[in-house]
């Protein structure tokens, strides 16, 4: 039987409990640190600052997750980042529907308009973001000994 996410939810960090806290850590550094096999310190003192979009399992299982920091103006972007899908439900779409989440959520808990949205990708991802509507905005880098692509998703 196919896992769907049954709901998704945007919390801030003082409304996330310490167990979905040490979920969202716990699958972070499954997929990035073990699983891409890059030893890099996942806990960079900026989850406190974002938004976390959570989509669960009607079991409640953490299925899909990003995190996302809002404009502190309007002519900024809302960026987002540590996109996650549960490896058990890779090739499902929810990665399609985990951004269109993020960025629906974003605008709906934004104090400002959001004109555009940021990311930083893995260069092997260019074709995923590219569907989404983003496109390279600058030259590849090398991020933790991963090639990333600066890209940007703007909405007029």
């Amino acid at each position: 039987m196919r896992d769907e996410i049954q709901r998704w939810d945007w919390k801030n960090w003082s409304e996330l409990s310490r167990d979905t806290l040490y979920e969202i850590l716990m699958l972070r550094q499954a997929i990035f640190v073990v699983e891409q096999e890059c030893p890099y310190l996942d806990t960079d003192g900026q989850d406190q600052f974002a938004g976390h979009v959570l989509g669960r399992s009607n079991q409640h299982v953490l299925l899909g997750y990003s995190r996302v920091f809002l404009p502190k103006s309007d002519d900024q972007s809302a960026v987002i980042g540590r996109v996650i899908v549960h490896p058990k439900v890779r090739g499902q779409g929810i990665g399609y529907e985990l951004m269109r989440q993020s960025e629906a959520l974003a605008i709906a808990y934004s104090d400002h308009r959001i004109h555009s949205f940021s990311l930083s990708a893995q260069a092997h991802l260019q074709h995923f973001y590219g569907q989404l509507g983003y496109e390279i905005t600058g030259p590849g880098y090398d991020e933790d000994g991963i090639p990333h692509l600066p890209m940007q998703k703007n909405l007029e």
